[in-house]
């Protein structure tokens, strides 16, 4: 708990700029395998925050950098120059880019040389591989930026434009200052760990961008929160794709490993990684492929979406050797809780997600809705009142033992004869069943009646049998909420980078399948 309350009087660039990582030791190791020092990684940010001048205490800095240490070291190096990182996401509608864009106001533009060029000389070819960017010279009509690039020089780099390459070669980093004066600038003591470092936008509409505001206090609160957690070290080797872990990771003087292209298995064994994060649903594809995970890892995190029973099973299968957890957090709040895959595998009435982390702190509302506040909470959302506590939009209870249950989503409840029915009290449970993958349960409205037909979906696994299941479901499921019926289907639509269950798009699936 003191690392928690330790993190309250520093901020994420300090912790690791002056972090434990020796100046020798491998700090980061690419999709390809090369490496990159703390010495060098620290040398490298100097040199990106004292070359980003103007940038006043977030200040937005539009960001579209490739995964891999260019993106770390100047996004870290934009933030302790001050700036708010605004991630630029290809997959959005230009209006809604530009909503988003008017919001943040960037003043620096940081962005591979290639993204310059899809958005400039390559705007038609992008556009037809369904790439929408801004224009990165001048992202908002009428407002000056200054630029960053990373990578070789490429046509659509704008003249004058800053090269990471060239500020990486040199000796003494890019500073426009010297001695102390430098060093409080990129450790935060000039700016404040308060200084917002990065929107992230979850929702809202397209006149109505609503960006999530983490600050370099947040993040490195957050941060502390998983080292409570999972501890982590210098000599561990943490592979992951999720900044959530791997700047905890730099902050330990760990190794923070980024996947390339090779099998999971034989990446974790080629990085002899202590420490993985995979989203379930790729887990469970990359379990099927190869059902062994080597002997170095230590501890398996699984996040961002539910971890099915099934998944669960297949992963203390693969790593019997090592410590199966399932993170629970949201946008807002970095982490929340954390569970052991024996704890939720032993849970039958709804899903544990864990007691809440050291100094978070939680609140049941009326109707069930969970709030969240603690040391890791965002500041608030961009141009909104400051958060004090977070509304998660999920049901939950807390049980005998202090730690959260979850319930379900509070959106995904279904109303049938007046009777609330949610959904995620009963499919841990179902999906624990044997011969069932995947389970989830859907409200299918009924035109005849105005009320919802209550549908349980299912994924097929080995040994799988309807009667069995049916035979078993009022043992499992309340009487007020047994099905109307059962739909088998192949795989379960999903969408987002995470591979959540997209139960709009399953709703339409069920609506006609019978079984």
């Amino acid at each position: 708990m003191d690392d928690v309350w330790t993190a309250g009087k520093t901020d994420i660039v300090a912790g690791i700029l002056d972090g434990p990582g020796q100046p020798g030791a491998v700090a980061m190791v690419d999709g390809r395998g090369r490496t990159l020092t703390y010495g060098e990684l620290r040398r490298r940010v100097r040199a990106v925050a004292g070359a980003m001048t103007g940038l006043r205490p977030g200040d937005g800095v539009l960001f579209a950098v490739r995964p891999g240490p260019d993106a770390v070291t100047s996004a870290l190096g934009a933030v302790a120059a001050g700036g708010m990182l605004v991630l630029a996401d290809p997959g959005l509608a230009p209006e809604v880019a530009a909503a988003r864009l008017a919001l943040t106001r960037p003043r620096w533009v940081v962005a591979d040389a290639l993204v310059y060029a899809l958005s400039g000389p390559l705007r038609r070819l992008a556009r037809r591989r369904g790439l929408h960017l801004p224009h990165l010279r001048e992202p908002v009509p009428g407002s000056a930026v200054d630029h960053l690039y990373a990578g070789p020089w490429l046509p659509g780099v704008p003249r004058g434009a800053l090269s990471l390459r060239v500020l990486e070669r040199a000796p003494n980093g890019a500073a426009p200052t010297s001695g102390s004066d430098r060093d409080a600038h990129v450790t935060g003591k000039a700016a404040g760990s308060g200084q917002p470092a990065v929107v992230a936008f979850t929702s809202g509409t397209t006149a109505s961008p609503r960006g999530v505001v983490h600050t370099r206090n947040s993040l490195a609160a957050g941060s502390a929160l998983f080292r409570a957690a999972v501890p982590l070290g210098e000599g561990d080797v943490v592979h992951t794709d999720q900044l959530m872990l791997g700047l905890p990771a730099l902050m330990a003087g760990a190794t923070w490993s980024l996947p390339g292209s090779r099998p999971l298995a034989d990446e974790l064994a080629a990085r002899r990684a202590t420490h993985a994060f995979c989203v379930p649903v790729r887990l469970d594809r990359a379990l099927r492929a190869n059902p062994a995970l080597p002997a170095t890892l230590r501890c398996l995190l699984l996040g961002t979406a539910p971890s099915p029973p099934a998944v669960l099973r297949r992963a203390r299968a693969a790593a019997p050797h090592a410590d199966i957890l399932s993170v629970y957090a949201m946008t807002e709040a970095l982490p929340i809780a954390v569970a052991s895959a024996e704890q939720k595998l032993a849970c039958r009435d709804g899903d544990l997600l864990g007691p809440p982390l050291p100094g978070v702190s939680v609140r049941i509302g009326e109707d069930g809705e969970l709030f969240v506040s603690g040391p890791q909470l965002a500041r608030g959302y961009l141009g909104e009142t400051p958060l004090r506590e977070v509304a998660t939009g999920d049901l939950a209870r807390l049980d005998a033992h202090g730690r959260l249950v979850l319930l379900g989503r509070k959106k995904d409840m279904i109303l049938r004869d007046g009777v609330n029915i949610y959904p995620g009290l009963y499919e841990p449970a179902v999906a624990a069943l044997p011969g069932v993958a995947e389970a989830a349960i859907i409200g299918v409205p009924d035109p005849g009646t105005g009320d919802e037909e209550v549908v349980l979906a299912l994924v097929a696994d080995e040994g799988f049998d309807a009667a069995a299941v049916r035979r078993a479901l009022p043992d499992i499921v309340d009487a007020g909420a047994l099905p109307d019926r059962l739909a088998l289907v192949e795989a379960f639509p999903r969408g987002g980078r995470n591979g959540k269950l997209d139960r709009a798009r399953l709703r339409e699936v069920i609506g006609g399948a019978r079984s």
